[in-house]
């Protein structure tokens, strides 16, 4: 079982949903996982302690600075969980946390917590579409707290619309996802490509693309945390506590990749590569003089994948992803098959929450017996180690 013997932090702030609250302690603790729980002052209007201390059979942590064998209690429960759900979380607390006040002991605890940590607004409909409360939602997702979005339905104000806290059974879905991703890739070497090449057109211009290198750098921080030999070889200008080879074109990152991939167990192919680049490159710069038009001839650059699969060994694991806007899965079956690949992950760029700058993703990860797996919308860190995992245990 994904969750038996994890520690779980539930956080319940002040709202009607916190009775919802009950059930998903029952369920989480059901699926053998250890439950404590931290309530803000408003939420014991809603639930009570003697409730909350009985379903999850451990203390209930209220105030903000009882010590307790020499430790902060924002510290050592932070310390000592391995996720941190708040459901419901209120506007007030959203607030609270994008912007580091830490005036209760729930929002220094967030503060202090360096894992997963899962918000399931709830709130009436008007305030969930707040442009405050949109913009400190934005900032979360942006720092990598994964969002259960609320409902939309009849809501306890009287109110119809979107602001009820999501069901149950959807945020121990989140919480299932998020702790089923340690892999463990000691001793593996991985090659991760990241970002879109580009092709010059003269020392000063170059035909690219709108990908931002997130994904794959992601996915090269995940591997390496999880114990991995990395080589990462970007488009991006990072430094990183593992190796980094910096190119700019299709075909410097052929033979960075080529090169590398002789000694590797696992290449994941993120990069979004040019399928063209310029015949020939203008030494200068190009003036636009009196000509309302420039005609660039271009040629089709080498296809990485498909050079890596002319010397691919039977023991190396290759990873492609495919960003398509239509017929998602029907053209990333016709990729796994044409380059070879083990595997390939399909990308959904059509939508603008999940595509390109974006610190969230959502894809599907299909193996070459074309057997599929969903990973709903969350952070790219988050989406990585599912894709790490997915390889290694298959």
């Amino acid at each position: 079982m994904v969750l038996s013997g994890k520690k779980i932090l539930v956080g319940i702030t002040g709202g009607i949903a916190a009775y919802k609250t009950c059930e998903l302690i029952r369920l989480l603790i059901k699926a053998g996982a250890e439950v404590k729980a931290v309530m803000t002052p408003s939420a014991k209007e809603f639930v009570t302690e003697t409730t909350i201390r009985t379903l999850t059979r451990n203390q209930v942590y209220i105030e903000q600075f009882p010590v307790r064998n020499w430790q902060p209690e924002h510290i050592s429960l932070a310390d000592s969980s391995d996720l941190f759900i708040i459901a419901p979380a209120s506007a007030n607390t959203i607030g609270k946390i994008a912007n580091g006040i830490c005036d209760n002991l729930l929002t220094s605890l967030v503060t202090a917590f360096k894992k997963p940590v899962i918000l399931a607004p709830a709130m009436n409909c008007n305030m969930w579409e707040s442009h405050f409360v949109q913009k400190n939602v934005a900032a979360l997702k942006k720092a990598g707290f994964c969002i259960v979005p609320p409902e939309s339905g009849e809501l306890a104000c009287g109110y119809e619309g979107t602001g009820r806290m999501a069901s149950v059974d959807k945020i121990f879905n989140f919480v299932e996802e998020a702790l089923h991703l340690e892999p463990n890739l000691k001793g593996k070497k991985i090659i991760i490509t990241a970002g879109g090449t580009k092709e010059p057109i003269d020392p000063v211009r170059f035909i690219g693309n709108r990908s931002s290198g997130k994904m794959g750098i992601a996915l090269a921080d995940a591997a390496f945390e999880s114990g991995a030999e990395v080589s990462l070889i970007t488009t991006v200008d990072i430094n990183k506590a593992y190796k980094v080879t910096k190119v700019d074109t299709a075909l410097e990152m052929l033979e960075a990749t080529k090169k590398g991939f002789v000694e590797s167990d696992i290449l994941i192919m993120v990069a979004a590569v040019a399928d063209y680049r310029p015949k020939t490159v203008a030494e200068q710069k190009i003036k636009k003089e009196n000509s309302d038009s420039l005609t660039l001839e271009l040629v089709k650059n080498p296809d990485i994948l498909m050079e890596i699969s002319k010397i691919k060994k039977p023991e190396q694991t290759v990873v492609g992803f495919c960003a398509e806007s239509e017929n998602l899965f029907d053209n990333a079956l016709k990729k796994l098959k044409e380059k070879n690949l083990d595997y390939i992950v399909a990308n959904d760029i059509s939508d603008p929450e999940i595509g390109f700058n974006s610190d969230y993703n959502a894809v599907t990860l299909i193996d070459k017996n074309k057997e599929a797996v969903d990973f709903v919308p969350m952070p790219k860190k988050n989406i990585a180690k599912l894709i790490l995992k997915g390889i290694v245990d298959d």
